[in-house]
């Protein structure tokens, strides 16, 4: 059964959605018949890597808000992200375009790393303020969950993997996807946003037990004979 994701490397929310459903998958029986994609969703498209000013200031300019609003909502943000384990310092997150991250996690996918790098990315954004869309810092990264360092620098430095990330993000408006993350089940369920476990468990049960409904176990009758096996001689 597929799980669709989408999401940005640069949402909060996105971070700790994965985290509560990875703890959901981990106690679900069937979790080797699931196949699980990330698409690409960006917040802000049109935002440009900026060093001059805090995350802070690029939240409350954006969000019309003050800079003590938008200290307070990340603050919130990183509370909820250290109740689930993870780290989150918007006092060192860099304002920057996300476009790059996601060409790089259709690359990592193919690689089948997609995963990896989706978790490396949101960890160099939240916790390392690394700059996410800088080529040099991108290869980096790559490397470092164990992707080609020439072929990072040949996919970054050309336009591939830009239309499959436009294509993720047109088909998420064809969905009626508003805000992320949002976790599509079977193209029959959606959740949205950082939900609790208990719901991501509760809705891998109902669409699996459906979509095996329709996709039953293949069980075969099997007559035993004289065989043949690589670990033993025949008989």
């Amino acid at each position: 059964m597929k799980i669709e994701v989408w999401s940005d490397v640069v949402c909060p929310f996105c971070y700790i959605g994965k985290k509560k459903f990875e703890t959901a998958l981990a106690n679900f029986e069937e979790r080797n018949n699931v196949e699980f994609v990330w698409k690409s969703f960006q917040l802000n498209p049109n935002v440009k890597t900026n060093l001059d000013i805090s995350l802070y200031e690029h939240l409350a300019e954006s969000k019309g808000i003050s800079v003590d609003q938008a200290k307070e909502m990340g603050g919130h943000a990183a509370q909820m992200a250290s109740s689930v384990g993870l780290t989150m310092n918007f006092d060192k997150s860099v304002v920057a375009n996300s476009f790059n991250s996601h060409r790089l996690i259709h690359f990592a996918k193919e690689k089948g790393l997609q995963h990896e790098m989706k978790e490396r990315l949101f960890k160099a954004y939240f916790s390392e303020g690394n700059k996410i869309d800088d080529i040099e810092i991108l290869i980096s990264l790559g490397k470092e969950i164990g992707l080609n360092s020439e072929e990072l620098k040949a996919v970054l430095e050309s336009n591939k993997y830009a239309d499959a990330v436009q294509a993720d993000v047109q088909e998420s408006q064809q969905l009626g996807v508003t805000g992320v993350p949002f976790f599509v089940f079977d193209r029959k369920y959606a959740l949205s946003g950082a939900q609790d476990p208990a719901a991501f468990l509760e809705t891998l049960e109902t669409s699996f037990s459906e979509w095996r409904t329709v996709n039953p176990t293949v069980q075969l009758q099997v007559l035993e004979g004289p065989v043949c096996t690589p670990d033993k001689v025949c008989e």
